[in-house]
Parts: structure tokens; C-alpha cells; sequence
């Protein structure tokens, strides 16, 4: 029997042990700890104890010794336990950071690797990983960007925004793009169905049975969809798509657009156009914006739900699911709702500007 051994559980103290195991969100830790100590206090014997908790010996004597010193408290943390190795130097820790972000890689290579630096720096691999974790170091990722050098950013985001946010009264505010090449592939190999266990598979070859272009335009007010496919991606098709919509807009509202720069939007004959329909008013976002067009949140989902795992065995497959497609998101439209702060954008802008200008 062990020795020096007193466990005096009050009414106070039996309630919280109680309370710890009632609570379905109490980590088991706590609830087998609780456990071995109402069990103590029920007078039952360590092999008794062990049953009722189930745990081993060891751990029933650890738990009832920190209660006898600690009370219900000491059943709540664990103890601190020292490292499995000393933790590396400091100068160490910081020549490996600043040699992953200063430093270019031995070789051909783009960028270093844990085993690469690893062998540069003497250490284990294991430790450059964890090095990594703990600053933030991830040198084989990288993130695409482009900046827009619009002279004119700032006002076109104001302007853009402004209709998203404010819409103008006695008009329809549309966001309107073509979502080009869009291809009807068909799999060379039929794939298989998901399971338990597996994910549905597809082959990475096809066959490719030609392309198709969808204009669309996005109603910011209700998040309705005016789409057509077109043959081709030309200032033709445009004309043809904006004389679909002003048939389709009730006479006597203004109608605003945004839409970005592709060349076809300017052409001079669209400019002839836009003079016979004074209505029409268009908004270009900055160059290299095209996230601020609010119809590509509608082409992303089209790509996301439909077009990503299609498999169409000719164009005009593609083009009746796109079709349908369209048809099922009218049924059940949502509002576009702009969220971001304008300020915060263009601010965001400035200092993309001055980092990329202080490195070159």
C-alpha cells in the first residue's frame, strides 16, 4: 500500500467532478480523470478504480496524488514536459531564415527544399520543417498577381463600386463579359462513380469536340443572367449579344454596364452602336481587374458546378447544358452584394505599388 496517501473529495469538490463528466463537451482527459476521482471518493479500491475510469495503475495513483496537492485544478492542465533535444541556437534558427529568404538555392534551383537546406545548414530535416512552421517560411508555394498600371484605378474602382453598392434609381446596372473558348471535352475512357472510401474518377486525356463562347450579363439587382453562345469572340457577336439585351430591358431605363477591356468592347463599331443608344452608359474597370467585373462570381460557378467534370460528346451538348445551366440560376436568383471597402482596395494597391518599386 502506498504510503502518505490522504484524498479528502468535499461536496463542493464532487460537484465539479460530476459537473465535468455530465458535460458532453469536457475532453475525455477530464471525464476518466473525474471519473478516478469520484470513484476514490465512493471508497472503491485501486482495481476497482481502474475498472470503473479505465486506466491503468500508474495513471490512477498519478491522478489521485496531484488531486491530493493540487484539488479539482490539478485535474484540468498537464504538466509541462521538457523537449525530446535542446532547442536549437537562436543564431542558428535566424542564419536558416534569413538564408531562406535571402539566399539562392545551390544549382538550377528555383527554391530551397527541406532536404536542400537541410544539407546547406547542417541540420536535420526535420528541423528545417519546423523552422518553416514556426516563421511562416513556405518557399514552394507561390502566388500569382498582377498589378494594374490604370492611371485611372482609383476613380474607376469609386466609380465601379459606387454601382454596385448604390445603384442608380430608374436603371439596370448589368455586369457583363464573355467567357471564351469554353471546350466541349469528352473522356477518352468512361470514369468511375464515387464511393465510400474513394473518390469518383476521371481520365486527364480527352477528345475535344471544338469550343463555344458565352456572353453573359449579370443583373446586379435581382442576380438574374441574360446568356447566349456564340460561335466566335469578335466585335460582331458583341453587337449582336448588347441587341439581345436592350430587347430585353424595359424601355425608358437607363441601362449602366461594366465590362473590361477587351479590344472588341471598344471598337469603333460598338462606339457607333453606343451612340444610336444613348441609354447605354459603360463602365471599364482598370486594366488587369477583371475581379471587379461581378459576372465572373457567375462564370466561376458555371466552371465550379457544371463545366469542370462535364463530359459532352459533342458542341452542342455543351452548349444545351450551358444553356440549362442558365436557365436553372434564374430560377432561383440572388442579389450581388459588394462587400470590400474601395479605400481599402486602392489602399492596398498603394502599397503593392511601393513594395514592388522598393525591389526593383
Amino acid at each position: 500500500m502506498r504510503k502518505g496517501i490522504e484524498i479528502e473529495v468535499t461536496a463542493a469538490d464532487r460537484a465539479r467532478l460530476e459537473a465535468i463528466v455530465a458535460d458532453r463537451n469536457s475532453p475525455q482527459k477530464h471525464v476518466w480523470r473525474a471519473r478516478i476521482m469520484l470513484a476514490t471518493a465512493d471508497g472503491c479500491g485501486t482495481a476497482a478504480v481502474m475498472r470503473r475510469a479505465g486506466v491503468s495503475k500508474p495513471s490512477v495513483w498519478r491522478w489521485q496524488e496531484r488531486f491530493m496537492r493540487e484539488g479539482v485544478d490539478g485535474l484540468l492542465h498537464d504538466k509541462t514536459r521538457p523537449a525530446r533535444s535542446p532547442p536549437l541556437p537562436k543564431a542558428v534558427v535566424e542564419e536558416v531564415v534569413k538564408r531562406t529568404l535571402d539566399v539562392a538555392p545551390p544549382g538550377e534551383a528555383t527554391h530551397w527544399t527541406a532536404p536542400a537546406m537541410a544539407r546547406a545548414s547542417g541540420l536535420s530535416v526535420s528541423s528545417v520543417q519546423r523552422i518553416g512552421r514556426v516563421h511562416g517560411l513556405r518557399p514552394h508555394q507561390v502566388r500569382s498577381f498582377k498589378r494594374s498600371t490604370d492611371p485611372k484605378f482609383a476613380e474607376k474602382v469609386e466609380d465601379i463600386v459606387g454601382l454596385y453598392v448604390d445603384p442608380p434609381t430608374h436603371a439596370v446596372v448589368l455586369s457583363i463579359d464573355e467567357k471564351s473558348q469554353i471546350q466541349a471535352l469528352d473522356r477518352t475512357q468512361p470514369g468511375l462513380p464515387m464511393k465510400k472510401g474513394r473518390a469518383g474518377t476521371m481520365t486527364h486525356d480527352y477528345k475535344r469536340h471544338g469550343t463555344t463562347t458565352l456572353c453573359a450579363a449579370l443583373n446586379l439587382l435581382d442576380g438574374s443572367v441574360i446568356g447566349r453562345c456564340m460561335q466566335r469572340h469578335r466585335h460582331q457577336e458583341f453587337i449582336r449579344f448588347l441587341n439581345q439585351i436592350e430587347r430585353t430591358v424595359p424601355a425608358g431605363k437607363l441601362i449602366h454596364v461594366v465590362l473590361d477591356n477587351y479590344g472588341a468592347h471598344k471598337q469603333a463599331k460598338v462606339r457607333q452602336w453606343l451612340a444610336r443608344h444613348p441609354r447605354w452608359i459603360f463602365h471599364f474597370t482598370p486594366t488587369s481587374c477583371s475581379w471587379l467585373n461581378a459576372v465572373e462570381t457567375f462564370f466561376a460557378k458555371l466552371t465550379r458546378r457544371r463545366l469542370k467534370r462535364g463530359v459532352f460528346h459533342a458542341l452542342v451538348a455543351l452548349q444545351t447544358a450551358i444553356n440549362r445551366f442558365v436557365e436553372t440560376h434564374n430560377r432561383d436568383p440572388k442579389p450581388f452584394v459588394w462587400k470590400a471597402d474601395p479605400n481599402a482596395i486602392i489602399a492596398a494597391a498603394k502599397r503593392g505599388y511601393q513594395a514592388l518599386d522598393s525591389i526593383h
